[in-house]
């Protein structure tokens, strides 16, 4: 089974290092309690991750960068490469939606980001989802299907094991409102076939694959119910202690239940994962798709 993952993503916050030291040491009891059951990571400003890593040494709490660039070196003023954080980190986002808005990232960028991430030995969060106008066009699968693709065609399942894709809803992130579970749902198992035929159905399965947008405690577990759900990246709701630890505790007791589950039926053929939405066509050929 795979192991559910709660990743921290605290953006541009907090402002002091003294802050950040305050949460990380915060969360670590919570990961510690519950390690058996939750991969628990958290992703500082760079500014704070050697502090970060000092405070978390003795703590089964992964770290992470919220960025890399795909050059190892050269001059460019301003960016961290996938190398440098090698030394610092385990993880780093890729993708991540506020990138591609605000600073006007692409999927293709996107990709190279994570092929060098991966190279690096890091592992990776790539983040994908639609904006508002795209849902209400019903292009939802059309778009993550494209971002997802520009990424599986730089990789190989051999990348499997270090990789996780995020389903992020662009509508959902810091707006309050976090995408119902059903929907949810259908875009991950749209994410895991296109995972399946990149891969192979043996390695796609060990790709994780997280919700995130305005998830907290009272959520949280709507999520990892589900059968395409392996975790959550937390935004907001990472930056409170005692929330991000109850989400811990909310998602072991999950994987507890489900522990001593059987197994569900395989979905009904032919009606596209677990039977919500049929697969959805390959994006045209030059939008980074495969």
């Amino acid at each position: 089974m795979r192991k559910p993952l709660l990743a921290a993503n605290w953006k541009m916050n907090p402002v002091t290092g003294a802050t950040a030291l305050e949460l990380a040491r915060a969360v670590s009891p919570a990961a510690a309690e519950h390690a058996g059951q939750v991969e628990v990571a958290v992703f500082p400003p760079f500014c704070f991750l050697e502090s970060v890593a000092a405070a978390l040494v003795d703590a089964p709490v992964g770290l992470g960068a919220q960025d890399c660039y795909w050059e190892r070196s050269g001059a460019f003023t301003g960016e961290v490469s996938a190398a440098m954080l090698a030394g610092w980190c385990d993880w780093v986002i890729v993708g991540h939606s506020e990138r591609r808005g605000y600073f006007g990232e692409t999927d293709e960028q996107v990709a190279r980001k994570a092929a060098a991430a991966l190279e690096a030995g890091l592992s990776v969060i790539v983040a994908i989802g639609e904006r508002e106008a795209e849902l209400e066009a019903g292009e939802t699968d059309l778009v993550c299907s494209r971002q997802l693709g520009a990424v599986l065609e730089v990789l190989t399942a051999a990348d499997a094991d270090r990789l996780v894709i995020a389903y992020e809803p662009v509508w959902a992130i810091g707006t309050g409102r976090n995408a119902d579970p059903a929907h949810a749902g259908a875009t991950m198992e749209v994410v895991r076939r296109r995972l399946d035929g990149a891969f192979g159905t043996e390695a796609a399965g060990r790709v994780r694959v997280l919700y995130g947008g305005s998830t907290n405690a009272a959520n949280v577990v709507s999520y990892v119910e589900l059968a395409s759900c392996d975790g959550c990246l937390v935004g907001g709701a990472s930056l409170k202690a005692e929330e991000f630890s109850s989400m811990i505790g909310a998602v072991a007791s999950v994987e507890a239940r489900q522990a001593i589950r059987p197994a569900p039926p395989d979905p009904p053929t032919g009606e596209g994962g677990r039977g919500i939405r049929p697969a959805p066509p390959d994006p045209p050929t030059g939008e980074g798709g495969k």
